[in-house]
């Protein structure tokens, strides 16, 4: 009687036609479209197309910008330097502040029916990227109104009131002040600027990370500067005028342009 063949106990090799493991291919860039020179007027008109069709909501926000405003001169009326930087940086951080509008122009632009309570809730589906892109945006502000501060006390033997500010700034004896002044405000401004113009209503439109979103709004920037510069300064133009009589002009100007720059996000980004 034959013996039987013992079992082998390695595995038998593999065969040469057996699929190999492929590592996963990394996620493709998001890419961006090239943008007219018309495109930040065509943003503002669509703006204020939903803002007209949904104008309680808007109204809603425009008082809360309002109100903010005053909050901000009270607080920091005996801290004029506080107060210029932070209500530039107030321009600024307003897509931090626009998501319930952006939450409106998405649903209008699905042929949805925009809904007060879904727009003040926006943020839920996405709380730590926009929290993490929030915080950035604070430490920014709060970096840039301590520069202001530095750049007061080094100039002056007081700190002046808020006339004296503006006084300060329009004295042409003051050249070194305005220049440092200026300078300071406007890197600090163009940084916020170039990583937030897109950034807020792209995390909350799909699921990327904070860094993704704040890098994607910076190469929008820095790849087509000219649009992306002419948008920026109608957008400080609109609100700088709607602050004057006493911030009342933010109750249209503030959802006008949180609905523009959802415009701005979707046509921009692919």
């Amino acid at each position: 009687m034959s013996a039987e063949p013992e079992a082998a106990d390695t595995p038998p090799a593999a065969s040469d036609d057996a699929p190999l493991a492929v590592a996963p291919a990394a996620a493709p860039p998001i890419q961006l479209r090239p943008l007219g020179w018309s495109a930040p007027l065509r943003w503002l008109r669509l703006g204020l197309r939903d803002l007209l069709r949904a104008p309680f909501i808007g109204l809603f926000y425009g008082s809360a910008f309002m109100v903010m405003g005053w909050a901000l001169m009270k607080v920091y009326e005996n801290a004029p330097a506080y107060v210029m930087a932070l209500a530039a940086g107030f321009l600024l951080v307003g897509p931090a502040l626009c998501l319930g509008l952006y939450r409106v122009s998405q649903r209008l632009e699905r042929g949805e029916r925009p809904d007060f309570g879904d727009s003040l809730l926006a943020f839920e589906s996405r709380v730590g990227p926009l929290a993490l892109f929030g915080l950035v945006l604070l430490v920014l502000e709060m970096i840039w109104g301590r520069a202001a501060m530095v750049i007061f006390a080094v100039s002056f033997d007081g700190m002046p009131d808020l006339k004296g500010s503006l006084l300060a700034l329009l004295n042409p004896e003051n050249v070194s002040f305005i220049v440092a002044y200026l300078g300071v405000g406007a890197l600090f401004a163009g940084l916020i600027y170039a990583v937030s113009v897109v950034t807020m209503p792209m995390l909350l439109d799909r699921p990327v990370d904070a860094v993704t979103a704040a890098l994607t709004s910076l190469r929008l920037v820095f790849t087509q500067p000219g649009v992306m510069l002419l948008w920026g300064a109608l957008l400080t133009l609109l609100v700088v005028a709607a602050m004057l009589p006493w911030f009342a002009g933010l109750m249209v100007v503030g959802p006008w342009v949180g609905h523009a720059s959802w415009h701005a996000y979707r046509e921009a980004v692919v």
